[in-house]
């Protein structure tokens, strides 16, 4: 019995040496197009190109199952820059998946906050601060702009206001945006 105990341990150990080795050896990276592509996507995971988030999105992008213009907070910039990435031509914004809009921030008319949570819950880069039945309030600069936490508020106290450019904060426009007048 001894014997049999010693040997299936050997065995196992052997298997597990192989296994172990195996993972390190084969190790599969993963697509380097999908990291460069995730890399160019603005991160709001916001869901609004129909992926529910942006590393699904990029996977559908490289994979050619989705088309380089269904992110909106990406804009014309985010657009332009996958053709280059991709070596396609640039095509507008498809209209399915929403429009050009200056980028927002979620901002909390606290004295109507009832520390629901639903906001928190909802909020896919934890922006929004607060606990049960306490007050909330947004990190502005961790907020993406995503709007997905302005539907599950039950006493409608979240509004999405265009973010405040300072000189922190101010970019040159990309000539598709200078053209169209688009921010």
């Amino acid at each position: 019995m001894l014997s049999a105990i010693i040997a299936f341990t050997a065995l196992a150990a052997v298997f597990g040496l192989i296994l172990g080795f195996a993972a390190i050896r084969f190790r599969v990276e993963g697509d380097p197009l999908v990291n460069k592509i995730d890399a160019l996507l603005p991160q709001t995971q916001c869901g609004q190109c129909g992926y529910p988030g942006c590393r699904p999105y990029a996977t559908a992008i490289a994979s050619g199952e989705a088309d380089i213009n269904q992110c909106p907070p990406g804009g014309e910039a985010g657009i332009i820059a996958l053709a280059d990435l991709l070596g396609r031509d640039p095509k507008p914004l498809n209209a399915k998946h929403g429009t050009l809009k200056p980028k927002m921030v979620a901002v909390i008319d606290e004295p109507l906050c009832i520390g629901c949570t639903l906001c928190i819950q909802a909020c896919p880069v934890d922006a929004i601060l607060g606990a049960a039945k306490q007050m909330h309030t947004v990190i502005e600069q961790e907020c993406t702009g995503c709007e997905l936490c302005v539907a599950p508020c039950p006493v409608d106290c979240i509004r999405m206001e265009p973010v405040q450019h300072d000189i922190k904060t101010w970019k040159w426009q990309t000539p598709l945006e200078a053209a169209g007048g688009h921010a």
